[in-house]
């Protein structure tokens, strides 16, 4: 086996002691720094390059911190001037994962470089930590790199903000294969919207 393979079979077993002693300390550091920091290289090397991430120039490796738990709505005092059906405050979850919350947020603040991918690196009580590849399309090395100077065409930038990344798909419901994926219509919520609120009369009905 390769060194990638021992590492991967390392990270598999979450609750080992080797690991539960490794993330505990880990989850101690990223507290003290910032929520969004750039990392000289991967956390879980296997884990990056499986995603897309080569050693050299035009890649950067963000790690970022998201907090855990549910989206409360933000209403003054909790009062909502409506019907009771939309009263609720507390127990409302937010339609993305945390994982595209996290892409999104690195998005934002390195917003010259495109989001490729991303992979859990840790969480504890509060906050999910996450590790984000990005790519820089003005640098010389990914666009005369035939395998990634895709990302370089303009209808890439801010995928992450349009459910174009791997996180932003298992949202929209697009991360099925095989006969799991055939119910599966399109997977635009604008044209989903548009479908169920279009009154359609057929000529001969």
């Amino acid at each position: 086996m390769g060194a990638y393979k021992y590492m991967e079979e390392v990270w598999r077993k979450k609750q080992s002691d080797v690991l539960r002693f490794l993330m505990r300390v880990r989850a101690w550091e990223y507290r003290q720094t910032n929520k969004i920091t750039r990392v000289t290289k991967p956390t879980r090397t296997d884990k990056a390059h499986r995603l897309g991430y080569k050693a050299k120039q035009g890649y950067v490796i963000v790690r970022v911190g998201v907090r855990r738990g549910g989206r409360k709505r933000q209403n003054p005092k909790g009062t909502v001037l409506g019907k009771p059906k939309h009263q609720g405050i507390n127990q409302l979850k937010f339609e993305r994962n945390l994982q595209s919350v996290a892409e999104e947020k690195v998005g934002r603040k390195f917003s010259n470089l495109r989001v490729l991918n991303s992979y859990w690196i840790n969480q504890d009580a509060t906050m999910k930590y996450y590790e984000v590849i990005l790519a820089d399309p003005s640098h010389a090395k990914i666009r005369n790199d035939p395998r990634i100077n895709w990302i370089v065409n303009p209808v890439h930038k801010h995928r992450e903000m349009r459910g174009l990344t791997s996180a932003g798909r298992k949202s929209r419901g697009l991360r099925k294969s095989g006969h799991r994926a055939n119910g599966t219509i399109g997977g635009s919520y604008r044209a989903a919207w548009l479908r169920r609120n279009t009154l359609k009369l057929k000529r001969y009905r």
